[in-house]
């Protein structure tokens, strides 16, 4: 049986970061996941105005983070999580085929703020999918689209291809390249997700639609109800007490991810509270 770790943590950006800090000086023993520096996010800063005692570009912050998170010796699982579920007893996180086991979790995975297609919630589960690895093989011979947000996940939609007869795909980025004949870069802006019973429609800004098996959405955060079933949202954002627990026991929220402001400070506060209270929980819990 895979280890069960009393907490995972998911998401590089500061509040995951913060919230790790603190789970190792709480002595729990945890696990960090997630892609990228830092969320990508904070190397991207032009200049950092509200985090106290630092003041320089994104890219000194995250060299500083970086330098802090080795000193204390915290390391990051890359992984990518497609599903977290809540069990009888515990959470079983998934990552493609890999799979992580914990009694208690904290989503520090960011929100997506732009780039949502009007009916991709309602099409979740029936035609529209936010992992390739996950549900890539249910479109053999089949013909679907793509929208990546960023050159990180061509690979993803050459392993797409592998199963489909044809990839659409729609690039925000520029000059995309891809190895497989049949992934055909498409132009136009797409806007909505249509269909039936299931997703059979991509529609453009220009009011034309392509007709398509099923439409994959690869960008870096999902909406988090995708991510936990079960989970109270309110817009993009999970719905969190002050101890920033959630509806689900033993699941809590920090970061962008509980809702405005989207700033650094806030972030690192939420993290550093969720561990605290991720600890509560365990020892409520009697684990």
């Amino acid at each position: 049986m895979d280890h069960v770790y009393d907490l995972i943590i998911v998401g590089s950006g500061i509040a995951g970061y913060s919230a790790a800090l603190t789970a190792k000086s709480l002595k729990i023993d945890f696990l960090w996941l997630g892609e990228g520096a830092f969320g990508g996010k904070a190397g991207k800063v032009e200049y950092v105005r509200n985090y106290p005692a630092f003041y320089g570009n994104g890219e000194a912050f995250g060299k500083a983070l970086s330098a802090q998170a080795e000193k204390e010796g915290i390391a990051r699982v890359r992984a990518r999580i497609d599903r977290v579920y809540k069990m009888k007893e515990g959470f079983v996180l998934t990552a493609g085929e890999e799979s992580f086991h914990a009694k208690s979790v904290i989503l520090a995975c960011g929100v997506q703020t732009s780039g949502s297609l009007k009916g991709e919630k309602e099409f979740l589960g029936r035609g529209v999918s936010y992992c390739a690895v996950c549900d890539g093989g249910l479109y053999r011979g089949k013909k679907i689209a793509a929208v990546l947000s960023s050159e990180e996940y061509a690979e993803e939609a050459e392993y797409l291809a592998s199963f489909a007869d044809t990839v659409y795909c729609f690039c925000r980025y520029p000059e995309p390249v891809f190895q497989r004949k049949n992934i055909l870069v498409r132009t136009g802006e797409p806007v909505a997700v249509e269909g039936g019973l299931r997703a059979d429609k991509l529609r453009m800004k220009d009011g034309t639609a392509l007709d398509v098996d099923g439409v994959f959405l690869l960008k870096d955060s999902a909406p988090p109800e995708a991510l936990v079933g079960g989970l109270a949202t309110e817009g993009a954002h999970v719905k969190a007490g002050r101890d920033l627990s959630t509806n689900l026991a033993g699941l809590f929220a920090a970061g962008d991810i509980t809702g405005t402001p989207y700033q650094f400070a806030k972030a690192a506060g939420e993290g550093l509270v969720a561990a605290y209270s991720a600890r509560a929980f365990l020892s409520k819990a009697g684990k």
